[in-house]
């Protein structure tokens, strides 16, 4: 059996989140969603787990995070070209995130782009040319 992964995210507004991750390439699930959670599928064994803040805090005893002000993780997301990560960053950046709040990076057989969606967690879409980073070792 292969394995999955849900990152669970609180967010301020359910409705503009789940649009959010829909314009960067997500499906909502609607089996697992409802009033205080969109479950929003990323692949085969990739899902976001959207939860209001309210529902989110059932889960924790630990304050909230304002991912505006703090980071806690960096969600590295593979893309199949240095187009794909462009074109999610511009998805972003059209859906109410902001893009490139770090400098673009490209290395050659490494491309990759950072953007925030409107809670403030950080993705950085990435492109590897797996070919030519081992003739760079």
């Amino acid at each position: 059996m292969y394995k999955m992964v849900f990152i669970n995210l609180p967010v301020k507004d359910l409705a503009a989140s789940t649009r959010f991750y829909e314009a960067i390439g997500c499906t909502r699930n609607e089996q697992f969603s409802d009033q205080n959670a969109s479950s929003m599928v990323w692949s085969d064994t990739l899902s976001f787990q959207l939860l209001t803040r309210d529902y989110y805090a059932t889960f924790t005893r630990k304050p909230i995070a304002d991912a505006h002000a703090t980071s806690g993780m960096l969600i590295a997301l593979p893309r199949d070209s240095r187009e794909d990560v462009d074109a999610i960053v511009a998805a972003a950046a059209a859906a109410g995130g902001k893009a490139d709040i770090r400098e673009p990076q490209d290395m050659g057989f490494m491309y990759l782009r950072t953007f925030e969606d409107p809670d403030g967690h950080t993705f950085e879409p990435a492109w590897l040319n797996p070919e030519a980073a081992m003739a760079s070792l």
